[in-house]
């Protein structure tokens, strides 16, 4: 691919040159490094035939002392003759296949061929006394095949032959295996030497490769790089001018967007005279008021409305704007009978002139205005409903308020009153004539006396504890579940967690003990609970208390459907009107069967009241 002037882009020209550096410098280290593989891998082969060589050799004498032993056995004391003669021949015929591999080489023993000339001269010097071994062995060998015994008069000079030779054997042997080890360790220095060379080699190579490649290479890299750097800080001017034209073509694109806008909001238009005489109506404006073509004649507060009141109130706006711009919302009925609603601007132009037109320009409000109607319906419908609800609450929360004064009425009446009417009575029934009498007396009054006192700490502590307006709402808590526990015999408990002893405004506290005395009462009276535990909790930011029980519990679904309407869900209003009014939150999350806890939690401040 080429560009307009016939060269190739840059990035193409830079990697077909960067290519063929490349290749050139692998190709050298590639055949360096094959050169030196063939040179190793030869080297390592004739290394292993060396060590197979030096093994074979040694193996030699051994096999010679052998040959010796086994025939001092034949002539020693009572042996398996056929077993030790088998086992000679085939340590003869092993000897001498060796021996012949070692100077010819051999396949099947993997010897190789060739030994140099000082080894060839050893194995001339101990070839006589291995054939003279071998033709005694072969002889002493056929003797016993042919007669079926040895004759000790005959052999036994065999037998010194085969000895005899055979320390000159091991001798030449050792020094065959020491040469073969000597020349081992010359071909082990070549190999070294020769590493060392291919090693220089391959150094020098890379060294001519970072001269002569890399090193240009990585410099016109450098170069091309520069450039692209500087390109790309063109690239980025470039982009920095176009990015100022789209934001100018942005801003001509918002304004006409705007222009837009605006013609299509004052699509309803018209002209006319100071008198009010039409000049001009657009279409979409005339098809609004209901008007054909040719009913555009007479004035403009005609053609606009059908109602005489509406017809005068645009004439005052024609007259007004002589002065200046007016603008209004007129509600007009056009000609279909149709009720609508208009902003309209009217803008008096040519007033250098004698005569002065005016411009009526108007935006359609109707559905605007049918909204907000509807809204301000709504908001109020809302707005008594609330009030009702409200109403309804304050009456109920009234009697609910007059039920407990009855109860405290009936409590007094009934208990403390009946026990202050006995108490009377046995007073006076108390005589001091009878001694025994009046002590019987005085007992009961005791006992009456103080059951009295009971219903009295009773109702008081049923009004207001005491210790909530002495000592703050952790040890009111710790009071009424003590008491209730054991007036009602549940097991209801208190438990202060993090040792909260701050004090409250008097109307913060006796809300947080109602609303926590409204949860106790529910989950006994309603919930059927026998365990009910209160936590109090704090930090620095929120003070929290939680009312946990283990009763029936209740579907929450069904409690959200209930409405103080028809007086169920009091309880949970009352409580919810009090967290209201002192800033705080109620939580209540319970399940059929599950128990149910409640939880308020009131926002502090650096451990006060927000």
């Amino acid at each position: 691919m080429r560009n307009g002037n016939g060269r190739s882009p840059l990035d193409i020209t830079t990697f077909n040159k960067l290519s063929r550096l490349y290749i050139l410098a692998l190709s050298a280290i590639a055949l360096s490094i094959i050169f030196s593989q063939f040179l190793v891998q030869g080297h390592l082969n004739n290394q292993l035939s060396d060590s197979r060589v030096i093994n074979v050799a040694g193996r030699q004498r051994m096999l010679s002392q052998k040959i010796s032993k086994e025939l001092l056995l034949l002539y020693g004391g009572p042996v398996n003759q056929d077993s030790l003669t088998r086992e000679l021949e085939k340590t003869l015929e092993l000897w001498t296949a060796s021996h012949r591999g070692l100077q010819h080489g051999s396949d099947s023993l993997e010897l190789p061929a060739g030994n140099s000339d000082r080894i060839q001269q050893m194995f001339g010097i101990i070839n006589p006394h291995h054939e003279a071994i071998v033709r005694s062995t072969e002889q002493i060998l056929d003797s016993i095949q042919q007669t079926g015994r040895i004759s000790t008069d005959w052999l036994g000079s065999l037998r010194d032959t085969v000895l005899a030779n055979e320390a000159k054997f091991l001798q030449g042997m050792d020094s065959i295996v020491f040469q073969y080890d000597a020349e081992a360790r010359t071909k082990l220095q070549t190999l070294k030497r020769t590493e060392l060379i291919l090693l220089a080699v391959a150094l020098l190579i890379l060294l001519l490769e970072i001269l002569f490649f890399f090193r240009p290479a990585a410099i016109y890299v450098r170069n091309n790089i520069r450039q692209l750097i500087g390109a790309e800080q063109e690239a980025r001017d470039m982009t920095s001018e176009i990015e100022e034209l789209y934001k100018t073509r942005e801003q001509s694109m918002q304004e006409l967007r705007a222009l837009n806008f605006a013609m299509d909001q004052t699509a309803l238009f018209a002209s006319a005279k100071t008198s009010g005489q039409i000049v001009y109506m657009s279409d979409k404006f005339r098809k609004l008021l209901g008007l054909s073509e040719n009913q555009l004649r007479g004035t403009l507060p005609e053609l606009m409305s059908t109602q005489e009141g509406e017809q005068q109130y645009i004439q005052e706006l024609i007259s007004a704007a002589r002065s200046g711009i007016r603008t209004a919302e007129v509600r007009l009925t056009n000609r279909e009978g149709e009720k609508i609603w208009l902003d309209m601007s009217i803008v008096p132009v040519n007033r250098s002139g004698v005569k002065q037109d005016m411009l009526i320009l108007c935006s359609d409000i109707t559905s605007r205005k049918i909204a907000q109607q509807k809204l301000e319906r709504m908001t109020k419908e809302r707005f008594d409903q609330e009030i009702q609800q409200q109403k309804l609450r304050s009456v109920q929360v009234i009697e609910a308020q007059e039920e407990e004064r009855k109860r405290i009425a009936r409590d007094m009446h009934d208990g403390i009153g009946q026990m202050l009417t006995a108490l009377k009575f046995n007073l006076e029934a108390v005589s001091l004539k009878n001694l025994d009498r009046a002590k019987t007396k005085l007992e009961e009054l005791k006992g009456l006396t103080t059951k009295l006192i009971k219903g009295v700490r009773i109702a008081t502590f049923n009004l207001t504890p005491p210790e909530l307006s002495d000592y703050g709402i952790a040890t009111g808590l710790g009071k009424l579940a003590s008491e209730l526990s054991k007036l009602t015999g549940q097991n209801i408990l208190f438990e202060n967690r993090t040792d909260f002893s701050g004090r409250f405004n008097s109307i913060v506290e006796t809300n947080l003990y109602r609303i926590t005395q409204e949860a106790v009462n529910n989950a006994i009276k309603y919930a059927r609970s026998d365990y009910i535990l209160i936590t109090l909790t704090h930090s620095p930011s929120l003070l929290s208390i939680v009312i946990d029980d283990n009763g029936q519990g209740f579907d929450q679904e069904d409690l959200q459907q209930q409405t103080p309407d028809d007086g169920s869900g009091m309880g949970l209003a009352f409580m919810q009107e009090r967290i209201r009014y002192i800033n705080g939150r109620l939580f209540i999350r319970s399940r059929p069967g599950e128990g149910t806890r409640i939880t308020i939690n009131i926002p502090m401040k650096n451990g006060e009241l927000i």
